[in-house]
């Protein structure tokens, strides 16, 4: 526990709200009858307390955008993708609590299983610190300007991009490889490839195929990119 409160810049007064926030529905599932309730409660909470500060932060930052824009950027923002990567950057994974049939499932590195747990998180800070105390974690670990830079490039279609880019090159073969679809059914994570000629990408990881396709077209530009720069 001393290593995560470390790592959010924060200490409990209460260490079970911290904990709370950790508890998984499966681990609670297992553990019925010995007092332990799910983060679902605190992630409920967590995803108010981070639209309040999300929005009162651009509200403030961008006095010259429309509803629409801001809409948009908050969004990508508090997207799954967005609290997944704070999540890995804290080492959520490594303190959740799990039910056995989901840790050997791979719950313990789900995107949307991480992503919750930050929310609960947020909420924890608050119910323990005040709205002062989650602000300014929210604020360190995901509003900051290096983060807004990260959620235009979240924004752009990257399939479009990949395919424009490839179309310069010359004729080239680019398609989509479904590798896996695991999860159950309200809850599937699907991992897909770009392969190129006989070259086959990074794969990347989406709640669509659609989702994932856009992940695994990204790792393809930037290798790509990154290639151009180099002259390979």
């Amino acid at each position: 526990m001393r290593t995560l409160e470390e790592k959010l810049g924060y200490t409990f007064k209460n260490k079970n709200l911290l904990l709370g926030a950790l508890y998984h529905s499966s681990y609670a599932n297992e553990h019925r009858g010995g007092g332990i309730e799910s983060n679902e409660r605190l992630e409920f909470l967590g995803d108010a307390v981070l639209g309040l500060v999300s929005a009162d932060f651009l509200y403030k930052e961008h006095r010259d955008l429309p509803e629409g824009d801001l809409t948009r950027i908050r969004a990508a923002l508090v997207c799954e993708e967005s609290l997944y990567e704070v999540a890995q950057s804290l080492g959520l994974g490594d303190h959740l609590k799990l039910g056995k049939g989901e840790e050997l499932g791979g719950g313990r590195t789900r995107p949307s299983i991480l992503a919750d747990a930050t929310e609960s998180v947020f909420a924890a800070v608050y119910l323990d610190g005040g709205m002062e105390s989650a602000r300014s974690l929210i604020h360190r670990v995901l509003l900051e300007k290096e983060k807004e830079e990260a959620v235009e490039k979240r924004r752009r279609d990257y399939k479009t991009a990949l395919q424009e880019l490839v179309q310069s090159r010359g004729e080239q073969d680019l398609r989509y490889e479904l590798l896996s679809a695991s999860g159950p059914d309200h809850d599937k994570t699907f991992t897909c490839c770009v392969v190129l000629d006989e070259r086959t990408m990074p794969g990347g990881i989406g709640h669509s195929k659609k989702e994932a396709e856009q992940s695994a077209a990204r790792a393809a530009l930037e290798i790509l990119e990154k290639e151009s720069i180099s002259g390979e």
